[in-house]
């Protein structure tokens, strides 16, 4: 029998993947007032929360019954073997720092790739109850319809930028110091949500100017990014090619930039001068160029 076509597999997948993360949104959205059972997880102190792996299994159980032969990597599981022509990136709960210091601000995502090319990125915000689609080459849409980010006057310092850093990195890393002063510096506001997918969808309605990610993770980029993308937004490493958002195993950690394209350039400069910056406090070695 022959496989069924990639739009009607779209399709089939698009709805399933906005139950799942309804579904999902609602038990987080209940549990954010109950206390809150926090573990470490790793060596770089993320936490885990009960909320995590319950929304975690509701989505889990979606996916499942609709495509039980599909391969799906899920932040708490890891990986689930299946068909490696498509597979599902699940981030149940992104934002469990905020929660566990009692800040509603969370999200929930999940993309879909069709052999390693990221075609489905749905997000969720449990608080708000607004959900986010993009399918790759038909743009962005959201709660009031399809979603393009209105460019804000061109001129530092008026930029409102959104940070993220991997979890594995170190408060010493001389290259995230640098970076942040710089940005902090060259903008009228930093921000950093420790909600990632957030920070994409605010890039994508507008609400922010630029995004920059050093040594971001796969989880919750690869939603992110298409979401953004699909909105208009130019995505790139720190050497200014595009952003290559294959899902790749072997590729942990990726440098980026975002930014409305009238914006971009203007980034760009500020993140490139950080190389320049030495940051007090710290060993006066060089800082060593970011790499993508």
């Amino acid at each position: 029998m022959n496989a069924p076509p990639l739009v009607t597999t779209l399709d089939a997948a698009t709805k399933v993947a906005v139950a799942a993360v309804v579904a999902a949104g609602r038990v987080i959205g209940a549990g954010l007032t109950d206390p809150q059972t926090i573990r470490t997880k790793d060596a770089g102190r993320d936490v885990v929360t009960a909320l995590d792996l319950r929304a975690e299994r509701i989505i889990l159980e979606h996916i499942a019954q609709a495509f039980p032969h599909h391969r799906v990597l899920a932040e708490e599981s890891g990986w689930h073997d299946g068909d490696e022509a498509w597979c599902w990136i699940v981030d149940p709960l992104d934002g469990t720092n905020n929660i566990a210091i009692g800040l509603p601000v969370c999200t929930v995502g999940i993309a879909l790739c069709h052999n390693s090319v990221p075609v489905l990125a749905i997000v969720h915000e449990p608080v708000a109850d607004r959900t986010w689609l993009a399918r790759r080459d038909h743009g962005l849409t959201g709660p009031y319809g399809r979603v393009v980010p209105a460019p804000r006057a061109i001129g530092s310092p008026t930029q409102v930028l959104a940070w993220l850093q991997g979890y594995q990195v170190t408060r010493t890393d001389r290259t995230a110091r640098a970076l942040r002063l710089t940005l902090e510096s060259g903008s009228r506001r930093l921000i950093q949500l420790w909600s990632p997918l957030l920070c994409w969808v605010m890039l994508s309605r507008g609400d922010i100017d630029g995004f920059v990610g050093y040594r971001s993770g796969a989880v919750d980029r690869l939603a992110g990014t298409l979401l953004a993308r699909e909105s208009g937004i130019q995505v790139t490493d720190f050497h200014g090619a595009p952003l290559d958002d294959r899902l790749d195993p072997r590729t942990t950690e990726v440098n980026f930039i975002a930014a409305v394209p009238e914006r971009w350039h203007e980034l760009s400069v500020l993140v490139k001068s950080a190389a320049a910056v030495t940051v007090c406090g710290l060993d006066h070695q060089p800082i060593e160029p970011a790499s993508s």
